[in-house]
């Protein structure tokens, strides 16, 4: 009985694990669908790790039901010979003492307090006391299941990183030109007046600096034990919290160069009376001041904080009537990631971000470059150990700074 609850609750496990795979496919798939975008290379890993994951899970249900198949096939023989021995114990003593009636156990007491020893010994097996066995009898056979998956609260999404798109990294620095100067242009004749021919037009030279960049190397280990392997959840748990941890460290470095704009905050509202009016104004005029700098290059991106989001998301309900500012906000739609948008410009929730940010900006003002290592592993063979390691390079480069408003509460 022990060894079937443990293949229950084996199957059971494997079947939740595929499922919660399933969705995190999917899930993933959709999140890059609603943002219509391609799945981004860290996607696209987890999604790969996680198809590894099912193939396994598959082979190893399919392992599990022919055991179970010639397990219940023993089982059943061994009933049909057990009832077989006991019919044939019944005929030898005559059968199972079963009384038909009051008069028939009446009958037999006073027979076998006159002596008759047959009525004594129907009487004993009648009424011989049952020994009760309870679960501490018999805890060497019951099992300790561990039910369901490891409770993992993580959210290896990269809002930010995924809406502004990475660049491949080809060496430890870099640079990108950026032009500081351009050339100039005005109407012929001193002071920009017009006047006759062979007047000396206007001139300024046009001037290109570069903004540097490097590699940033981001990465952590463990060491695995040989039986936590063979026993225990295995290296993919290992390998995927790493990948985690490696997604959040970036989306952190993105929002990080978002909050160290300098440029002058636009506000969207007395804090506690904010309309979607007041709301709709402060993103208006923030792009405004981005396409004054980037003159229209870029995607415009509204980032948020996880409780900013709070703020703006009932201001604008998902009834989507003809003259609304936004499609609306649902809570339904719960995650990073792309959940709504203001007059046009899609709202990122992004857990990087510190609480209380939100931030407008062009993807032109921001760029991302990224090289993944990925999973790196070597055996310990004196320690029965498997050294696991999760790296890759990552740098966020802050083209204009003008062109990244943060939005606030006044």
């Amino acid at each position: 009985m022990g060894e079937n609850n443990h293949s229950d609750a084996m199957v059971n496990r494997l079947e939740k694990e595929i499922s919660e795979r399933t969705s995190f496919i999917e899930g993933t798939v959709a999140n890059a669908q609603d943002a219509e975008r391609d799945l981004s290379s860290n996607e696209t890993e987890l999604i790969t790790e996680a198809r590894k994951r099912i193939e396994v899970s598959e082979q190893q249900l399919e392992t599990l039901d022919a055991a179970r198949e010639s397990s219940r096939r023993a089982r059943k023989r061994t009933d049909e010979l057990q009832k077989a021995m006991a019919e044939m114990r019944y005929e030898v003593d005559e059968g199972k003492v079963e009384y038909r009636s009051a008069g028939g156990f009446l009958r037999d007491q006073y027979k076998a307090a006159m002596g008759d020893r047959d009525a004594q010994q129907r009487l004993e097996f009648a009424t011989r006391a049952a020994a009760h066995i309870k679960t501490s009898d018999v805890a060497g056979i019951i099992p300790d299941p561990i039910i369901g998956e490891v409770i993992n609260f993580i959210d290896a999404t990269r809002p930010i990183v995924s809406a502004v798109g990475t660049s491949p990294i080809v060496s430890a620095t870099w640079h990108r030109p950026v032009v500081s100067q351009h050339t100039a242009v005005a109407l012929q004749g001193t002071a920009g007046e017009a006047a006759d021919e062979k007047t000396e037009l206007t001139s300024q030279k046009l001037t290109i600096t570069d903004l540097d960049g490097s590699a940033k190397t981001l990465g952590g280990y463990v060491n695995v034990s040989r039986q936590t392997i063979d026993f225990g959840p295995g290296l993919d748990f290992v390998i995927d919290d790493l990948a985690a941890q490696y997604a959040i460290l970036t989306e952190n470095m993105a929002a990080d160069a978002l909050e160290a704009t300098g440029t002058v905050a636009v506000g969207y509202g007395t804090a506690g009376n904010e309309t979607a009016l007041s709301v709709a104004q402060a993103v208006w005029e923030a792009v405004g001041i981005v396409y004054g700098v980037t003159k229209g290059r870029g995607r415009l991106i509204l980032a948020v904080a996880t409780d900013t989001l709070g703020v703006f998301g009932p201001l604008f309900a998902p009834v989507n009537p003809q003259n609304a500012q936004s499609t609306g906000f649902s809570a339904a739609n719960f995650g990073s990631g792309v959940v709504g948008n203001i007059s046009g410009v899609d709202v990122v929730m992004s857990a990087g971000l510190t609480a209380g940010d939100a931030y407008l900006f062009s993807t032109s003002a921001l760029e991302l470059f990224e090289q993944r290592v990925g999973m790196l592993s070597v055996t310990e063979p004196s320690v029965l150990g498997t050294q696991v390691a999760y790296a890759g390079y990552f740098d966020a480069l802050t083209i204009n700074d003008d062109a990244i408003v943060p939005l606030t509460a006044s």
